[in-house]
Parts: C-alpha cells; structure tokens; sequence
C-alpha cells in the first residue's frame, strides 16, 4: 500500500471558535476551503476543521496528540501567551531530549509543540 499524503481531520463541536483556534491563535496558514471546512498547513501536514460530523454529544477530546515542530518553544509561548492561549505545559527539555510544550484546542485535543535543539540527533545526517 502506497501512502500519497495524510492529514489529521477533527471534528469539533464548535466549528467557528475551534476554526479561530488554528487560524488565528495557533496562527496557521491556510492550505484550502472548502464548503464546511478549512484545511491548514502545519510543517509536512495537514489539519483539516471540519464543520461537519461534531457536535454537542460527540465525545471530548483526542485519543492522540497533534505534534507541531516550531523553532523556538519559548518564544511560541510567549506569542501563545499573548494570543490568549492558555499553557498546559510550559517549555521542559525531556529525557529524549526535545522541547516539548503542551496546550488544548477548544475541544481538549492535545498539542504538543516540539523544539529540536541542534545537538539533538533528528538533527544529524547519518548517511
């Protein structure tokens, strides 16, 4: 099986304030609309926001995380902060050591926003 391209689809149960969530807190650029729903970018994927399919008695939350790499995790919190996104998890150097930062959605899916230091070894070429 070939794998052509991937994407992680949520349906929430707010359309307009999860929409806002991505688009203008996060602040990611947007791939394409569509009638009922946005698609972003975010690094090598896509997050699509889909107006349909969630609602009011839908289950909360995610069973995973979304990872979402940025170059500096202490000046994204900084503009999360002032965005008014609230923090779960400050910037903390993990034992595997990247930067990981955690916040929610609207809808309490998980993000996980990722620094690779440059000593880190995704950072080595190895060929």
């Amino acid at each position: 099986m070939d794998i052509l391209s991937s994407r992680i689809i949520l349906r929430p149960r707010d359309y307009a304030t999860t929409l806002a969530f991505y688009r203008d807190s996060l602040g990611l650029a947007v791939y394409r609309e569509y009638p009922g729903g946005t698609v972003f970018f975010a690094g090598q994927s896509l997050i699509e926001v889909a107006g349909h399919g969630g609602s009011e008695s839908s289950p909360r939350g995610f069973a995973g995380a979304i990872w979402l790499q940025v170059r500096d995790a202490s000046s994204a919190a900084v503009e999360l902060t002032l965005n008014g996104v609230a923090i779960d998890r400050a910037p903390v150097t993990e034992p595997w050591g990247l930067v990981e930062m955690w916040l929610k959605d609207p809808d309490g899916v998980p993000i996980v926003l990722v620094e690779v230091p440059d000593d880190h070894p995704i950072r080595r070429d190895t060929r």
